[in-house]
């Protein structure tokens, strides 16, 4: 299999990572836990998620892995497809 053979629905979170050497911007996008994806791998998706608040959940609907010569492997979700706000529940007072 090769690489963006296989696309697939992930759930993803905005954060802040603590080291921003070679990255771009100030919020970043990883795997939620749970669903079997390294949480660490980056994830190359729509800028569009950066304007929502950190600690924001998505449901990118088409992603897929790649990798690159040298730097491993990362998700990714053209900056056209779609994705969904994951509304969360709100905490108990």
């Amino acid at each position: 299999m090769n690489d963006g053979d296989v696309f697939f629905g992930v759930l993803v979170k905005s954060y802040k990572p603590a080291k921003t050497s070679g990255l771009h911007g100030d919020l970043h996008i990883h795997a939620v836990e749970g669903q079997g994806i390294d949480t660490s791998l980056h994830v190359q998706c729509s800028k569009k998620l950066s304007t929502y608040p950190e600690g924001t959940v998505f449901r990118l609907k088409k992603v897929t892995v790649l990798s690159r010569e040298g730097k491993g492997q990362f998700l990714t979700s053209h900056f056209g497809w779609p994705f969904d706000v994951v509304p969360m529940p709100a905490e108990a007072d």
